[in-house]
């Protein structure tokens, strides 16, 4: 069953350009926030208001990649090769595109076995085998030089879905929180929610007793078309990190992801602890796929985006919020004009602890 037919969530406006070309920096955007059923309306920098010391935000410290190159295929055809993963074997998990007019890219199948695109400084990539048995989105592929980042720092560019109105530069799909990987591993998609934190709001954050706790997760090449579940990813969880958020979580602090790669990867640390509720230092691949079945032990608050009616991503929001406090929100957001994607507006879902708050107070608009 699709999002859209589990859950009533409307489309919204994508954000065809970053924040600080609609206004006065990257964190002029709006924050819905939502109690439960209760939703209110502010501006992104009072974001410090609606925390209380104690709690915990743990972010991803994953560094977005030009992960987008051009090639070209056997037939003579331009294309453009989106790099997903890189595979504990030296292969690389990628997805084929056509550039169309304007300057963004449709899907193409990938494939079959044995097909070579060429790219810059003559690197081949030899399709080998589908990431998942029955698909042809995402392939293995096999490229004749090992050191693809140093390849796509000097051809690569940022993947742009067709909602945006022109290219951006990398470091406008780079967070405050991005940390360079020694590998030159890192995400093919900016983990987005992180985008709208500044230096400046970190500080007074921890200035009123709010943590920051790191996790890695980096992020594969979402389905912008047949929104699929989420493939395996690349993350960490160190140990300081799993120190603070128990210790928060002991001390009655609420453990807030800054976006669901955030949560995909403590939920993952916690996965196999569910009697004693602990996170412990984890590192590796995670097929975990969060949905309201499988609930989450560890999260007890989440600032995301806003996602598309059949996005996957909404199984875990449903998770952490409830069927009918995310359809109340949504619903809000559309009324309100939010805008959407990774340029857009963002939502921090809350526990309900405040029963008697109204559904609905608008103080941002």
């Amino acid at each position: 069953m699709s999002a859209r037919q589990a859950l009533r969530v409307p489309d919204g406006r994508p954000a065809v350009v970053p924040a600080e070309e609609r206004g006065r920096g990257r964190d002029d955007v709006r924050l819905m926030v939502s109690r439960g059923t209760a939703v209110s309306h502010h501006a992104f920098r009072e974001l410090p208001g609606q925390l209380r010391a104690g709690d915990v935000l743990v972010v991803n410290t994953s560094r977005t990649l030009p992960a987008a190159v051009d090639g070209t295929a056997s037939s003579g055809a331009r294309v453009v090769v989106h790099f997903s993963a890189r595979g504990d074997d030296g292969r690389w998990a990628v997805e084929l595109r056509e550039p169309v007019p304007g300057g963004s890219t449709r899907r193409c199948a990938g494939g079959p076995a044995g097909s070579v695109v060429r790219l810059p400084e003559d690197v081949r990539l030899v399709w080998e085998e589908p990431l998942a048995a029955g698909e042809d989105r995402l392939w293995w592929v096999r490229p004749s030089a090992a050191a693809v980042p140093e390849l796509l720092r000097r051809h690569g560019r940022p993947i742009r879905y067709a909602y945006t109105r022109r290219d951006q530069p990398l470091s406008a799909y780079q967070t405050v929180f991005a940390l360079a990987a020694p590998d030159g591993a890192g995400s093919a998609e900016m983990p987005s929610a992180g985008r709208p934190f500044t230096a400046g709001l970190v500080a007074e954050l921890v200035s009123r007793g709010i943590q920051f706790a790191p996790v890695v997760l980096h992020t594969g090449v979402a389905s912008a078309e047949a929104h699929e579940t989420p493939y395996p990813e690349r993350f960490e969880v160190p140990a300081a990190t799993a120190r603070l958020v128990n210790a928060a979580r002991a001390g009655g602090g609420r453990i807030i992801a800054v976006g669901t790669t955030a949560v995909r990867a403590l939920e993952t640390a916690a996965g196999g602890n569910e009697a004693d509720g602990l996170v412990r230092a984890l590192a590796g691949w995670t097929d975990l796929v969060v949905t309201p079945g499988r609930g989450v032990r560890v999260v007890d608050g989440l600032l995301t985006g806003l996602h598309e009616p059949e996005a996957s991503h909404l199984l875990m929001l449903e998770a952490v919020a409830g069927r009918e406090a995310l359809e109340r929100s949504y619903a809000e957001a559309v009324r309100a004009l939010y805008l959407w994607h990774e340029f857009g507006d963002v939502h921090l879902i809350l526990p309900d602890e405040e029963p008697n708050a109204p559904h609905c107070c608008s103080n941002a608009l």
